[in-house]
């Protein structure tokens, strides 16, 4: 009968490689005599192979982040600096990750390259964590031999990108906050505390303030309908998530809107600038021919508005255009970054202009998102003391009454 299963299973091995030295990692395979031939084939004369153990309790795994795929870069574009072999790098690397996830994936990639594939190939497997942008770029440096200066780019390409990602992150994040805690303080106040002083005023048997009858009215309304309210907006975020998933109209017609809000908006507008800059500036640095570059740029942009117009400028240059003329045209682009990317043309160093671009617009993200936290800060606590300040007083106001009618 058998051994094999019908399904790839993850294998824990142990062996020693061609200088006679101990190695282990981990390898997919259909079973252990399966695994065994294919670490012969890569080299090592296997030792132990069995199946790697379940974590108790269904322990999940921690997510492989952006984040994390820029710091492997960066830590392998420094390996390859120093003069370490690429596949011993794989191996330094992965034993210094916290992300376990993360770690087993160096580990699939080493294997891969030590198996035969290029870099870029092995890469290419895990569309999920490297897209293609950063596969060409792979590429391109093992074509040209240059792979190590070429990690070194794409490493801080992800670095910056990551950062303004985050950036904007956080300013999105600071509005969302305000509302979430002034609706959780506020429905406390209104199913917790305002029931406790509509006893103490039943006793009063005097007519109650306005502002009170209105408070403890909505005080009513929130005790009897807060399970169906709290549903409701569940439902509704889960409608919104799915529609940005999957309806395409939906999701950019939200793009384009979300350009246009106050504070908010023009911080997306000078990230989705800053992506287009440094994007370009990594592509077209490494190589890659314009027309091409304009195609991975178009979807690093992080907006249809902006992804819509690096087409349209793509077209226009295959037609013959100049870059800068082409993005004039455009009428998104901002007149500083076409007079750069012009300037860029003629003196022959447009992907340093676009380094510079990329440089200040970043900058512009960080002041923006600085300036915003600095302004939502106090905004919070003016928002909370006015909604918590009107529930105390049009409790207070009932007693203040009795206190001047005595």
């Amino acid at each position: 009968m058998a051994t094999s299963t019908s399904a790839r299973q993850t294998f824990t091995w142990s062996g020693k490689d061609r200088n006679g030295q101990k190695t282990n990692g981990e390898m997919e395979g259909m079973s252990i005599a399966l695994v065994k031939a294919q670490l012969r084939a890569q080299g090592v004369i296997p030792g132990k192979v069995k199946k790697k153990s379940k974590p108790l309790l269904g322990a999940r795994k921690k997510k492989i982040k952006p984040g994390d795929v820029a710091d492997f870069t960066r830590q392998i574009a420094t390996m390859m600096k120093t003069g370490v072999p690429l596949v011993q790098s794989f191996e330094i690397v992965a034993d210094g990750l916290d992300n376990r996830s993360m770690a087993e994936l160096v580990i699939q990639i080493k294997n891969d390259v030590a198996g035969g594939d290029s870099f870029a190939a092995a890469i290419a497997k895990h569309p999920r964590h490297f897209d293609n942008l950063y596969c060409s770029l792979v590429g391109a440096g093992e074509d040209s031999g240059s792979l190590d200066t070429m990690l070194d780019r794409v490493a801080t390409y992800k670095e910056k990108t990551e950062a303004t990602k985050t950036k904007v992150k956080k300013a999105m994040k600071y509005p969302i906050t305000i509302i979430i805690i002034s609706v959780i303080v506020t429905a406390i106040l209104l199913i917790k505390v305002v029931p406790t002083f509509e006893t103490i005023f039943a006793s009063f048997g005097a007519e109650l303030p306005v502002f009170t009858q209105f408070v403890v009215g909505l005080s009513e309304i929130v005790q009897e309908w807060w399970l169906v309210a709290l549903v409701i907006i569940v439902a509704l975020f889960m409608v919104f998530k799915e529609a940005m998933v999957r309806s395409e109209s939906f999701s950019h017609s939200v793009d384009r809107l979300v350009l246009k809000l106050p504070v908010i908006g023009p911080i997306l507008d000078q990230s989705a600038v800053a992506r287009f800059a440094r994007t370009l500036s990594t592509t077209f640095a490494a190589g890659v021919p314009l027309v091409d570059a304009l195609n991975s740029v178009a979807g690093a942009t992080g907006n249809i508005v902006y992804e819509e117009a690096v087409y349209k400028v793509r077209n226009d240059v295959t037609s013959g255009q100049q870059l800068q003329f082409a993005m004039k045209n455009a009428k998104v682009f901002p007149s500083m970054l076409v007079q750069m990317v012009g300037i860029g043309e003629e003196s022959g160093a447009l992907d340093e202009m676009l380094d510079r671009v990329a440089t200040r617009y970043e900058d512009e993200v960080d002041d923006s998102v600085d300036s915003l936290s600095a302004m939502m800060e106090p905004m919070i606590m003016a928002v909370l003391g006015v909604l918590v300040g009107g529930l105390v007083m049009a409790m207070y106001l009932p007693i203040f009454q009795m206190g001047n009618a005595i």
